[in-house]
Formats: C-alpha cells, structure tokens, sequence
C-alpha cells in the first residue's frame, strides 16, 4: 500500500528545471532511501513534500492528502529533519520540546530518546555545537513517533555511535509502520538501512531499486603495487577495468563483489594495495550514464 506517492512532480527555478517529471511510491512501514549527488533534486522534492515550495507541475500524495492543499493536516502526521538545522538560538532545548508537546500532546519516549543521544535540554542553543544541534532537530522529529518520517540528510554532524542509534529508531518506527522517507548522499548509509532506493540525477529519477539490486551495482577502486607478472586476462573475467597502468603498479575499477579479486590477487606477489568503494558519483557515470 503506497503512503506517499509522487506523481510527474516537475519544479522550475526560473529556466533552471530542478525536477524534471519525476514519479515514485513509498510503502507503509518502508525504510525508502532518496539517494543523489549534492545538486542533484533531493532537496527541492523534500520542499514540496513538506510545501515549503509549490510545485511547478504534478502532486504529491501522503496518507491519500494532497499535500499542498492540506500541508497543516497532514503536518501534524509528520516528523521532519531539515537538511539545514534552524532553531532559536535563545531557546533552550527543553523550550523547543517544550514546544513540540504543547502542540502534539506530551511524548511517550522522550526521557528514553534524550538519554540514548546523551543530549542535555538544559543548554542554550546557541551555545551547543552542530552535532548537539543536531541531536535536538532528530529527537525532535522522533519524539511523538510520527507516522510518516520525512528526513533530509539527518545524519549529519552526528558521530558513528550516535548514527547507529538513529538508524535503530528508524527500524523500530519502521516495524510499527511508520513510513519513512530518507534522503542521503552517502551510498554506505542508505544500504545499511533502507528497503528500496530511487536514485536522483540532475532532477530526473534514475532508477527505483531494492538494497539487494543496488549492492549489485557497488564499485571499487583498486590499486595494486606488484612484483613479477599480472594476470590482466583475470581482471577481464571480473569485468574490472584498468584505468592506470605503470611501473608494476595497476589502477583498476571492480564492480560487485570484490572478494573475487582478491582471489586473483591470492597468486599475485603483492608490495602494496589500496581497495575503496567508488563514490556515488562515480557509480552513476559507470551505470546510469
């Protein structure tokens, strides 16, 4: 059953088209991950999900609402975390929850949420530092256990640690149907948590896959320092490409599983190597051309 559904969403900025037609579904209780370079339309598609901006054509659908046209209602249904922080800088922590409360009623874990991110209400914001900002921005979002999650690179500012308790609330809300919309940059995070991606490029939806369809796609980028002969005929057996070749030293992109190399690596005489995984960017030039 679709919870959100977008619908030939298009948005200009003058002549710049920032959207460009774009269509997808989000089920109840889906982790569904919104995946793109910096640039690319994740943010302008939040902005009209949340009707901070109108639409220049299509619709967005939440909960079977329009909305545009009932934006407050289905707000109150909502928890959001914008990808730029803005709270009161002479507010308190606890004035911001505060805040929250006296609108949707009082929180049922929000003892347990300030505890699992070691956040103190009792500071001024602007004393607190951008990842302690950050914390408040999540808890407020997560605290009356909203039906729908609309984030925004939340994960920001906030250490490994912290990330990882967030990523278990995400599952938590997510078991009890909450449906959750996750916009990111980071490949890493979107497969350690989310159901289904859609993968945006320059304001055009690429592609809408599973997590298991998109390891598929994972890259790496290999370099090799050796002694003696290289087996290149293996490397085209793994469809790695050689992007740089000298002095006994190799560069090569791998897709997929990389554990098959390091099979051929095993009758190689290695003096060094270096394995990362390619950015995104560098997935979508070699996929999504």
């Amino acid at each position: 059953m679709a919870e959100i559904e977008i619908k030939e969403l298009t948005k200009f900025y003058g002549t710049k088209k920032a959207l460009n037609s774009i269509s997808f579904e989000v089920g109840q209780g889906e982790i569904f991950g919104y995946l793109g370079p910096n640039g690319a339309g994740k943010t302008t598609t939040i902005n009209c999900i949340m009707d901070f901006i109108k639409p220049t054509r299509g619709q967005v659908l939440i909960n079977n609402l329009d909305a545009n046209e009932q934006s407050t209602a289905l707000k109150l249904l909502i928890g959001y975390v914008s990808s730029d922080v803005n709270l009161y800088e002479h507010w308190t922590g606890k004035d911001h929850l505060n805040l929250q409360e006296s609108i949707r009623g009082k929180s049922r874990i929000l003892t347990r949420l300030l505890k699992d991110f070691q956040f103190d209400p009792s500071i001024t914001v602007r004393k607190l530092s951008t990842g302690n900002k950050q914390k408040l921005a999540v808890i407020m979002a997560l605290m009356h256990e909203p039906q729908f999650l609309i984030l925004d690179e939340p994960t920001r500012g906030l250490d490994p640690l912290l990330q990882n308790v967030f990523y278990s609330y995400l599952r938590e809300f997510a078991a009890k149907n909450s449906t959750i919309f996750f916009s990111s940059h980071n490949l890493a995070e979107v497969e350690n948590v989310c159901d289904r991606v859609a993968i945006i490029k320059e304001g055009k939806i690429e592609a809408v896959e599973s997590i298991s369809k998109m390891k598929d796609k994972r890259m790496y980028l290999v370099t090799i320092s050796y002694d003696g002969e290289f087996p290149k005929s293996k490397l085209r057996e793994l469809k790695a490409v050689i992007t740089a070749e000298y002095d006994h030293k190799i560069k090569i992109k791998v897709p997929g599983d990389v554990n098959k190399l390091l099979d051929v690596l095993a009758t190689v005489k290695l003096n060094d190597l270096h394995i990362e995984q390619a950015s995104l960017e560098e997935i979508f030039l070699e996929y999504y051309k």
